[in-house]
């Protein structure tokens, strides 16, 4: 079942969507890429949906990724598995997807009895992503709820509670791909406001924060990587650490090295890689 939370008129039409918000549709054409293959990590059924309802074309058969196109690939293939492992691994009841974009783990995951799952995003991206989901027939595995909301509007955490989420209950964060979209100051403000939110033994899963500065220049990614702003960069474990949290770093390589899958040379096996954290 889900719940969307009114937030007035929106605009679901794909070529509406804000230029972060578009690149949702990359991040659908990796799981759509994965799940095409013989032996996936994982399999989401819509990502392919979402990048045909879109118009997005795709990649020219004569076409090769460079080695920085390659590294996202196999970051993002990888990254999605560990996500899913760990978010159904913290037995959490109420889970929340910041920036839930064209995320579809209520869809796919098998959740516990009585799971509550809050999507939020910007109201166009969840239009968007519930006219492709309903004409498919997609059923949420969970109770989800769909909360429009721009998360740097500092209304967010009031329409969260008013949604009926429990700031006393132990929840599982997930913010996949969001701090490197703000800056240091805007990602401080939201993980401040995610730990007001958080019950004792919270999980929150982000990535290991990257030097921006350093980000090769690659043609067809530059549209994306201009807008990284770096959050709060290579320090995030030490900031999650130092306000309440407990912080656990798992590499790149370690989840790689887990499902069997090699990684190319340049995919920073040792120091890229997903940050776990516990809040006391």
């Amino acid at each position: 079942m889900t719940n969307r939370q009114p937030a007035g008129p929106a605009e679901p039409a794909a070529e509406r969507l804000s230029p972060v918000s578009r690149t949702a549709l990359a991040v659908a054409r990796v799981r759509a890429y994965e799940s095409a293959q013989p032996e996936p990590l994982f399999t989401d059924p819509y990502a392919l949906a979402f990048v045909t309802a879109a118009g997005a074309p795709p990649r020219p058969e004569d076409a090769r990724p460079g080695p920085f196109a390659r590294r996202l690939l196999t970051h993002g293939i990888l990254r999605t598995r560990h996500y899913d492992d760990r978010l159904l691994a913290a037995g959490a009841r109420q889970v929340v997807v910041l920036a839930a974009g064209l995320d579809t783990r209520a869809h796919r995951l098998p959740w516990p009895d009585g799971t509550r799952l809050f999507e939020l995003d910007l109201p166009p991206v969840l239009a968007f992503k519930d006219e492709v989901l309903a004409a498919h027939g997609a059923r949420p595995r969970c109770a989800r709820t769909v909360l429009p909301a721009d998360l740097t509007d500092p209304g967010w955490p009031d329409r969260l509670r008013a949604a009926g989420f429990d700031p006393a209950q132990p929840t599982a964060w997930l913010a996949e791909g969001l701090l490197v979209y703000l800056d240091a100051e805007q990602a401080a403000r939201l993980l401040t406001t995610v730990g007001e939110l958080s019950a004792p033994g919270s999980r929150l899963l982000v990535e290991q924060g990257r030097d921006v500065t350093r980000t090769p220049a690659e043609e067809g990614l530059t549209e994306m990587t201009s807008l990284w702003r770096g959050g709060l960069g290579p320090g995030t474990a030490d900031w999650l650490d130092a306000h309440g949290w407990t912080t656990r770093f798992t590499s790149l390589g370690e989840v790689a090295a887990a499902h069997g899958r090699p990684l190319p040379a340049e995919a920073g096996a040792t120091t890229s890689g997903f940050l776990e954290a516990v809040h006391s």
